[in-house]
């Protein structure tokens, strides 16, 4: 699947914040690191935690400003414009080009939604020239567990709506603004030929399968999960949903509700 298909590549980040006086407010530099701190930090991936990382600022709003971010180049993750490294967001997730929304801007400062542990996980990037890229995304999916219902929208118009599974009572599928990470062609088990493993995490279960418990975005041998809660915290989806789903972006938020 390509990352970003048919949207627009854009040079660089507008929308600078202002002083209380109406002036453009100044510029912030991100703090100085040394090769060993560097070399120390954790990877933003889904098989990592990063401690200390803010939180999303509106993890229930569903949306962003319509923008999502790929490295160019390992990119410093801060707590704030100008605060302190926590981690670095490498270019590669799970064999996928690293696409992650922007929920936030300031000058040269974006504020990302990361893939890692705890789930609702945010940070900072400073975009010197050429450090990243960014595209334009009017896609969104919205999962609705209690209805077990998933739509697929664009620019907030509904072009698709299927009843889907969701995580049974004791292993729930997570609630939150999550994304989609990367596209997986399935070689070692036969229950879907592409999974779209999320951003967000299992609640109940630390590893599954041998990987970090990571929540996906996949099919089933039969249609015996829709409108149930039998999995271990997957979205269950139907074939044509899966056709669907594996055209949107990288980055394209997930609001699971």
């Amino acid at each position: 699947m390509a990352a970003i298909t048919g949207v627009a590549i854009l040079v660089s980040l507008t929308g600078a914040c202002s002083s209380n006086d109406g002036a453009p407010a100044a510029p912030v530099t991100p703090a100085a690191i040394s090769q060993e701190t560097l070399t120390q930090l954790p990877e933003a991936t889904t098989f990592g935690t990063v401690t200390g990382a803010p939180g999303d600022p509106q993890p229930g709003a569903g949306a962003t400003a319509g923008k999502v971010l790929h490295p160019k180049q390992e990119l410093v993750v801060y707590t704030a414009a100008g605060g302190q490294p926590i981690a670095k967001l490498p270019t590669i997730q799970m064999g996928s080009p690293t696409w992650v929304p922007i929920v936030a801007q300031q000058n040269d400062w974006a504020q990302i939604l990361l893939p890692t542990r705890p789930n609702a996980s945010s940070g900072w990037v400073h975009l010197t020239d050429g450090a990243a890229e960014t595209a334009d995304n009017d896609y969104a999916v919205h999962v609705d567990r209690a209805s077990f219902k998933l739509e697929i929208l664009q620019g907030g118009k509904s072009i698709g709506q299927w009843t889907i599974g969701t995580g049974k009572a004791q292993h729930p599928t997570p609630a939150g603004r999550a994304y989609i990470i990367a596209s997986i062609e399935e070689t070692k088990n036969t229950y879907s030929p592409i999974v779209l493993p999320l951003s967000y995490h299992s609640d109940s279960l630390e590893t599954f399968g041998g990987g970090p418990g990571t929540v996906g975005l996949h099919t089933w041998p039969d249609n015996s999960f829709v409108g149930k809660a039998n999995s271990d915290g997957c979205i269950r989806v139907t074939k044509d949903a899966l056709d669907q789903l594996v055209k949107l972006p990288l980055g394209t938020i997930v609001n699971i509700t």
